[in-house]
């Protein structure tokens, strides 16, 4: 039986192809269906997946994605996949579910997500038992990528940056105030566009403002979030993510001070659903 899992966000895609014990894996552009309808995730699917796959044929597919805990989204994704693999079985979750699995396995624990956008749960072993609420970019999305991104914006637009980090920053990016505003509140996939500037802060880490906007945004998400599960004294509290796995110093550091036990610490969850699935 050839199975592809499919573990995706916003920004990047990651599928595996497991076939006769071996393992393709294939990256595309990310597939929220907050953003793309099914036929723009058909395209992406025929130009991206397919080629790569060179046509071996697809049993079962397990698609992990964001978005896709509501029940309208999961069904624009379902469809599309169904019309791109027309004898496979679909199965399709939301991209927390992918991440309790590739974290915890069959044992409870809390699961977080910290990546271009932000999610946690605790997870019994079998199912998700209790989320936090995700409220999106705009109003939560707490330690991620894109609220760590947007703070260096602010701090560049509101010029709060000191002259170093002003003139590095016009240095990498070359941009204006205006530009800026119009790829916010004028340009699709602004979650995208607003986490990729997450980048300067790995590249000047040891700046005081920049380590300043990390562990206020990082420790946003344990007090808003973690400190609401009464497990996350009791149990380990794992994390994926691109987020997560650059800045797991500083987590490390909040587990201490919140006195959490710290779990696993993943850049991307593909290997553990791969071991959950084979």
């Amino acid at each position: 039986m050839n199975i592809l899992i499919a573990d995706s966000g916003s920004t990047k895609c990651e599928w595996c192809l497991l076939h006769g014990g071996r393992k393709k894996k294939v990256e595309t552009q990310g597939i929220s269906p907050y953003f793309l309808d099914a036929g723009g995730i058909e395209t992406v699917i025929s130009r991206e997946l397919l080629p790569a796959l060179k046509n071996r044929t697809v049993d079962v597919i397990y698609y992990y994605g964001t978005g896709c805990a509501n029940p309208d989204n999961r069904k624009i994704v379902q469809k599309a996949l169904r019309h791109s693999f027309p004898d496979a079985s679909v199965h399709v979750t939301h991209d927390l579910m992918g991440a309790a699995l590739a974290l915890s396995g069959k044992s409870k624990g809390i699961a977080c997500i910290l990546g271009t956008g932000s999610n946690s749960c605790y997870f019994d072993g079998r199912k998700i038992a209790r989320n936090s609420p995700g409220l999106g970019y705009v109003l939560g999305d707490e330690g991620s990528g894109a609220y760590l991104g947007k703070k260096v914006i602010q701090y560049y637009l509101y010029n709060t940056f000191d002259e170093e980090l002003r003139y590095k920053f016009d240095a990498k990016y070359t941009t204006t105030s205006a530009e800026i505003l119009e790829n916010v509140y004028k340009h699709p996939l602004p979650n995208r566009y607003l986490a990729s500037f997450t980048l300067f802060l790995v590249e000047n880490r040891g700046h005081y403002m920049v380590e300043n906007i990390i562990e206020d945004g990082l420790n946003d998400f344990f007090f808003q979030h973690l400190c609401k599960y009464r497990e996350s004294w009791k149990l380990p509290i794992h994390f994926v993510g691109g987020v997560a796995f650059g800045f797991r110093d500083v987590i490390k550091e909040l587990c201490g001070t919140y006195e959490f036990e710290l779990g696993k610490i993943l850049q991307k969850p593909m290997d553990g659903l791969i071991k959950y699935h084979s």
